[in-house]
């Protein structure tokens, strides 16, 4: 269960003592205290706890390892190593909000589908830290791990939709959506093509919130919410994870719950093109040419590069509107992955004060970001004979860089644009996040917004 936070220490509340690597004869512990961890073989490594005894054989608090100081999330290790009951920092953390932040997020379990909750843990905030801010984050990674981990049978399209309506709801934002055979009506045809052949319509998800003579932040997702590979289907063991390929899409709804909870001062739109890629006689097919909603023809060199068309869709429209800044996000090539990992997403922009502004955000907030560039001398690997454009390269080179640069031909008017190519997942259990669903360049992406926009 997520870790309870107080503003004023309960009055059961135990010490967590922090403990550097090495640093334990400078910790300031009772000598008592400093002859158990060494006959435990405690010596301040990351993540370590050690619960301490007191002299008449009750929990009298904790140690626990912070190494060399360099990360605040680590913290996350306290809500799965602490034993039960309130807490409180026996001194103030380097990075308070982050330590604290961590400590909330490594309390997350996914529990939809009969996992029991974690231990019941409390903690004090430390002096300075903001809790109203810190909710509106935990509340976000905590809805877009949800969103992500829930399979597909229960979050297809129509489900997606749903979670969509429920969060505006909440924050009193309007949706339209453009579902089906609308979509070719209202010139969305390359989202019709991507997921026609399923039994759960394709739609376009519209959400809006804020004053309209604010300045435009426009957020798109991919929302493929399962992705067979179509008829250039995927190897089985390829489709294992395939109920995250609408990560993009959660995130953005993330990042949108946490603008929306800030009452930024935005005009927000959020775009979410929501398909499953799947195969039926009506599937889209190798050699096909799709028309676009910006009236450029793609050849269809591979159905499993769908993301990008129905993005490319997304794009057109909100390019339309030139707002003041453009995000998307998608779980779009495993390019990205063999390039920089499943923890460091790429990114691109032209736009240098942006990039740079993310690059910083990213290192303030422990949410790590790399720009990658928009190489334009590759552009030319996607030419077709037959159309204006393939979807793909005919080689194995730079695909994520090809990937964005497919993307850029959709966004002509709006120079604050950033494409971010995410993995929306943790392969393995990390201090502040267990394996499964991930949020991933949001909470840089709100510190962004917010300095711009608050």
């Amino acid at each position: 269960m997520p870790v309870e936070l107080f503003e004023q220490k309960p009055s059961d509340a135990l010490p967590i003592h922090l403990v550097a690597k090495g640093g334990l004869e400078n910790a300031g512990l009772a000598a008592d205290v400093l002859a158990w961890a060494n006959a435990n073989g405690f010596a301040g490594e990351a993540g370590k706890v050690l619960a301490i005894p007191g002299a008449d054989g009750r929990l009298a608090g904790a140690l626990f390892g912070i190494g060399n100081g360099d990360s605040g999330l680590a913290f996350g290790a306290l809500a799965r190593n602490l034993p039960e009951g309130n807490w409180h920092f026996q001194g103030a953390p380097a990075q308070p909000e982050l330590a604290t932040l961590g400590a909330s997020l490594g309390g997350y379990v996914f529990t939809r589908y009969g996992k029991k909750p974690g231990r019941a843990l409390g903690l004090e905030l430390p002096a300075g830290v903001d809790m109203a801010r810190l909710h509106r984050i935990v509340d976000a990674v905590f809805l877009v791990r949800d969103l992500v981990n829930t399979p597909t049978n229960d979050m297809g399209p129509s489900a997606l939709e749903a979670a969509v309506r429920k969060l505006a709801g909440v924050h009193g934002a309007d949706v339209k959506v453009t579902l089906g055979d609308d979509l070719l009506t209202h010139n969305f045809p390359m989202i019709h093509a991507v997921g026609r052949a399923s039994d759960d319509a394709p739609r376009l998800i519209d959400l809006s919130w804020g004053p309209q003579d604010a300045p435009k932040v426009t957020l798109v997702g991919k929302g493929v919410c399962f992705d067979t590979g179509g008829l250039d289907i995927k190897p089985a063991s390829s489709m294992l994870l395939m109920k995250k390929d609408m990560g993009g899409a959660a995130n953005v709804l993330g990042l949108a719950s946490m603008i929306m909870a800030a009452r930024l001062n935005v005009r927000l739109r959020v775009l979410i093109p929501a398909v499953e890629n799947a195969i039926s006689a009506n599937a889209f097919r190798p050699g096909d040419v799709l028309q676009s909603r910006k009236g450029i023809s793609v050849e269809i060199g591979n159905t499993d590069a769908e993301g990008r068309l129905v993005l490319a869709d997304a794009l057109a429209l909100a390019d339309d509107e030139q707002p003041q800044m453009l995000i998307d996000m998608a779980t779009l090539t495993g390019a990205a992955r063999v390039a920089l990992g499943p923890d460091l997403p790429p990114f691109y922009t032209d736009d240098e004060a942006l990039a740079a502004d993310l690059a910083a955000a990213s290192v303030t907030v422990e949410d790590p970001i790399w720009r990658m560039p928009l190489w334009k001398p590759y552009d030319s690997k996607l030419s077709s004979k037959i159309a204006d454009m393939n979807n793909v390269t005919t080689d194995v080179f730079a695909g994520s860089i090809t990937a964005a640069l497919f993307l850029k031909r959709f966004v002509e008017k709006t120079p604050g644009w950033a494409h971010f190519d995410i993995f929306a997942w943790n392969p393995s259990d990390r201090p502040h996040g267990p394996t499964g669903g991930e949020a991933q360049a949001i909470r840089a992406l709100e510190k962004v917004i917010s300095a711009r926009f608050g």
